[in-house]
């Protein structure tokens, strides 16, 4: 696995995350940072119950229905990626520094209540996006070249 995406995380944080564990992920990061990331955990997963806890490319990632969001600590904020296109949510529009990313400045409080009604936003569009992948294979009667 890689060390990590940027060289101010330390390299603890991308060695726990290694251990395939969030709970790592989160001890392994600083101690300022940590309750913020219990937090964003605790949002993300009372959002999405269903959601499967991983860890992808060095940092704790949420399955529901495909990719639903992502986070990683760095220096000076928490990166959350909604795996997707971030400006399909304007009102997160004062965190977001691209189109795939929002940061959450670690010497602000994270705005929880924003936080929550994303979440449920992800889980709707992953949810719809769930269904017609299902109504669509459901539809087909083709089968595969390997399957032939």
């Amino acid at each position: 696995m890689a060390r990590g995406l940027r060289s101010d995380v330390p390299k603890e944080v991308s060695a726990a995350a290694g251990a395939r564990s969030v709970d790592a992920y989160i001890a392994a990061a600083p101690r300022a940072a940590q309750p913020p990331l219990r937090r964003l955990r605790a949002l993300i997963l009372s959002g999405a119950p269903k959601a499967e806890e991983r860890i992808s490319y060095g940092m704790p990632y949420y399955h529901y229905h495909g990719r639903l969001i992502y986070f990683a600590i760095f220096k000076n904020h928490i990166g959350v990626y909604p795996g997707g296109h971030a400006d399909k949510h304007p009102e997160m529009k004062p965190y977001m520094t691209s189109t795939g990313t929002y940061r959450f400045p670690l010497n602000q409080p994270l705005p929880v209540a924003l936080l929550r009604r994303f979440v449920k936003a992800r889980v709707k569009e992953r949810e719809a996006k769930g269904k017609g992948k299902v109504a669509s294979a459901a539809g087909s009667s083709r089968r595969s070249s390997s399957a032939r």
